[in-house]
């Protein structure tokens, strides 16, 4: 009969196990549906986030059952940083918080443990985590070496009541820890290649406008190229103002408009004569044109090899914007029996802070090129009014980009237009 119980007690308790790590993983699964849904869709992100985890599992029971004075050996912080380069930092913290909860269940003075390693990880995600800036890495890790050690000498002075008995085999810990960490460079590197994604790192090797892409746009469409240069400066300035990713924005800026590589000359800044070849053609044409250039983009990136992560700015710079231009021409000859979705972009509209504040500075950008000697008041309203329209028109609806962000955005743009202009702002006399 004892034996009977022992039985079911045992079951009863890994049968609890199992619900509370099944709850663990439901919640990771909530918040990428509910925050990141483009990962949710894509099965390769999916794994390769799970698989993470897994390996970061898999290495602490491995450990506990060889010595659990290593426990603090193993680098968890890798995790967060890992996530936060190939994603963003809310979900490399989530995911590490319920990666350390998994892990709590396994390690002895799991409260000590598990605080430790919040606490590090707090500090991983909000460090300056570039890694193409290689001493970034290195004063990451410093910072967390930091954390571990205040930690642990404030457990043990809280345990034993005094500063004096402190084992030194654990600071050891904390050092192996911190050189393992620095092996995240190569990892990155390995996970790039397997599960074909894109970090800093890559984005770095992007942005070289000397690349056989960027080249080709600059020997085809120079004025193409030189828009996009401009979009890449202010769009990289904008997302530095909000805390953005400035390397994605400015790589995203620098494709952007790749598309018109097909059909240069259909486009106002490569035409070198008065005459445009869209005078010999209806609006509804010219409309389709210029709206391909959006599905041309997509191809040409996708042909040479150009990340997801970039072509996404391909995709969402104009959203489902009107070609205004052409639309208001078709509605000068015909006010009727015309679809306007035919002079409508395909969208989607911009997913990210990063996209949002491309479509900003792309419009304003390539707008300004109509003013003729403007003010500084005239700068500041038409501004405005190009950026509230895109939010009446519900453009910015699917980012994660709140208003007083864009009305930082707004005062970036504003700063290095007056800049482009050379105008000097009017002081009351």
């Amino acid at each position: 009969f004892t034996l009977q119980q022992d039985t079911r007690n045992s079951f009863l308790v890994v049968f609890g196990y199992a619900i509370l790590i099944i709850l663990i993983f439901i919640l990771q699964f909530l918040f990428i549906y509910n925050y990141r849904y483009d990962i949710y869709e894509d099965n390769r992100k999916l794994t390769f986030i799970f698989f993470n985890i897994l390996i970061v599992i898999v290495a602490f029971t491995l450990t506990i059952n060889y010595n659990s004075n290593y426990l603090f050996a193993v680098p968890i912080c890798i995790l967060p940083l890992i996530i936060k380069a190939f994603f963003d930092s809310r979900l490399g913290l989530y995911t590490h918080l319920l990666t350390v909860l998994l892990i709590g269940f396994l390690v002895p003075n799991s409260f000590e443990f598990v605080f430790l390693q919040i606490t590090a990880g707090i500090i991983t995600v909000q460090s300056q985590t570039q890694l193409y800036k290689r001493a970034n890495l290195f004063i990451t890790v410093g910072q967390i070496f930091f954390v571990y050690i205040l930690g642990y000498i404030s457990f043990t002075t809280i345990q034993e009541g005094s500063i004096f008995q402190i084992n030194f085999a654990p600071i050891a810990m904390f050092m192996l820890n911190g050189l393992l960490m620095l092996f995240v460079q190569p990892l990155i590197y390995i996970y790039e290649r397997l599960f074909r994604l894109v970090s800093d790192v890559s984005l770095l090797e992007l942005s070289d406008t000397n690349s056989i892409l960027l080249k080709e746009l600059s020997d085809k469409a120079p004025g193409t190229f030189h828009h996009s240069l401009q979009v890449a400066n202010l769009a990289e300035s904008a997302a530095n103002e909000i805390g953005a990713n400035s390397l994605l924005v400015r790589v995203g800026a620098l494709y952007h408009d790749i598309g018109k590589l097909k059909t240069p000359s259909y486009f106002s800044e490569n035409q070198k004569a008065n005459v445009s070849p869209h005078d010999e053609l209806t609006p509804r044409q010219s409309a389709k044109i210029i709206i391909s250039h959006v599905i041309n983009g997509i191809k040409i990136a996708q042909k040479h090899n150009i990340p997801d992560r970039v072509i996404d700015f391909i995709r969402t710079h104009h959203g489902t914007s009107l070609v205004f231009y052409f639309f208001k021409k078709q509605e000068e000859i015909s006010s009727e029996n015309f679809n306007s979705d035919d002079f409508k972009y395909p969208g989607p509209k911009p997913f990210s802070k990063e996209t949002a504040i491309l479509m900003m500075a792309d419009s304003v950008e390539a707008a300004s090129k109509s003013l003729k000697s403007p003010t500084v008041n005239d700068l500041k309203n038409f501004i405005n009014k190009i950026i509230n329209s895109q939010m009446a028109d519900q453009q910015f609806n699917s980012s994660d980009i709140t208003f007083a962000e864009i009305e930082l955005v707004k005062k970036v743009l504003f700063k290095k237009l007056i800049n482009v202009y050379q105008l000097r702002v009017e002081y009351p006399e």
